[in-house]
């Protein structure tokens, strides 16, 4: 009743929504850059939406089964395929023993989500399975997935039946990833500002506003930094290092920025000129090195209300999957 790792990625890990209540003692929550992506897998299997998934980079790890299982992969489209044939995004789908999942080609997004029914087993670290890498604790043995590991499933389901003599099958019924039905730029990110926003001169509020910025390559799980325009400050006046979030933009020394994300610090002393809104971190995390961000100023209550639409729509989701599910395994 395990997965294995036939081949490792170049950072595959367990992931859950994070560890939180411990930020006073410097440990900051880690879980899934894409909490969305990784519920929808989640909902696709009939899972709780926060149990943990797999949180897959390209070039991706290849899995082999060693026993049957219900499986969704939902985030980025990195082609997967079992056994050598095309499995669809977003869809729910068994695998029978001995099945091998690999992902030829990234051809939208930067992090995948991979789900098995019934949730994985992992190492429990304060409440929650995350990996947090810079402590060596949780997930796997704290680290990223290697070649040979074995990753085992917390129930031993039977699929033997439906599956028969079949090596996969794709259930009938795919997951909607579009929960606003507003046209927005794709790469454009709602933030409201930070506490120290009105430290910047008007020109480089501007110049945040309305040019795009480009993610380097000096980006990862702690944060994305920036290619922008410099940025320039009415004071320079030194801040005590404070608390910092998940989608906190900081300036750094020289005018730079950086997209603080999942495995942030918990405490900073670099200006927060905004923070990106929860509905769009999903965007954020699918964004990857020479992607460009424009960010658009909004308010407390839009960001609310877009928030509110997202859950609503997992929630739908949810309902419908558990009604399908219930209905095609037991026909």
């Amino acid at each position: 009743m395990s997965l294995r790792i036939v081949k490792a990625g170049v950072l595959d890990s367990i992931q859950d929504r994070g560890r939180y209540g411990w930020q006073y003692l410097g440990i900051n929550p880690a879980g899934t850059m894409d909490s969305f992506s990784a519920s929808i897998a989640n909902i696709l299997v009939g899972n709780n939406p926060d149990e943990a998934t797999i949180e897959l980079h390209f070039p991706a790890s290849i899995f082999l089964f060693e026993r049957p299982a219900l499986v969704a992969i939902s985030g980025a489209d990195f082609s997967a395929t079992i056994n050598g044939e095309p499995v669809p995004a977003s869809h729910a789908f068994m695998v029978n023993k001995n099945s091998v999942l690999q992902f030829q080609e990234p051809t939208k997004g930067a992090r995948a989500y991979l789900a098995v029914k019934g949730g994985f087993l992992a190492d429990t670290w304060l409440g929650s399975v995350s990996t947090n890498l810079k402590a060596g604790m949780g997930g796997y043995q704290g680290r990223g997935l290697r070649k040979n590991d074995q990753v085992f499933f917390r129930e031993d389901l039977k699929y033997s039946t439906i599956l028969s003599q079949k090596e996969y099958m794709i259930l009938p019924w795919k997951a909607d990833l579009n929960w606003n039905s507003k046209t927005e730029y794709a790469n454009e990110l709602f933030i409201i500002p930070g506490h120290e926003w009105d430290w910047l001169i008007n020109e480089s509020k501007n110049n945040f506003l309305n040019t795009s910025l480009t993610i380097t390559q000096q980006s990862d799980r702690m944060g994305y930094r920036l290619n922008n325009i410099p940025l320039r400050t009415l004071t320079n006046e030194e801040i005590v290092s404070s608390a910092v979030s998940f989608g906190t933009v900081q300036l750094l020394p020289g005018g730079r920025l950086i997209i603080l994300m999942a495995d942030h610090q918990t405490t900073g002393g670099y200006p927060r000129i905004a923070h990106i809104i929860s509905a769009h971190l999903p965007g954020a995390a699918q964004m990857k090195t020479g992607d460009s961000i424009r960010f658009k100023m909004t308010d407390s209550k839009t960001a609310e209300g877009l928030l509110i639409k997202q859950q609503q729509h997992l929630l739908q989701l949810q309902s419908a999957c558990k009604f399908r599910l219930e209905e095609y395994l037991n026909s």
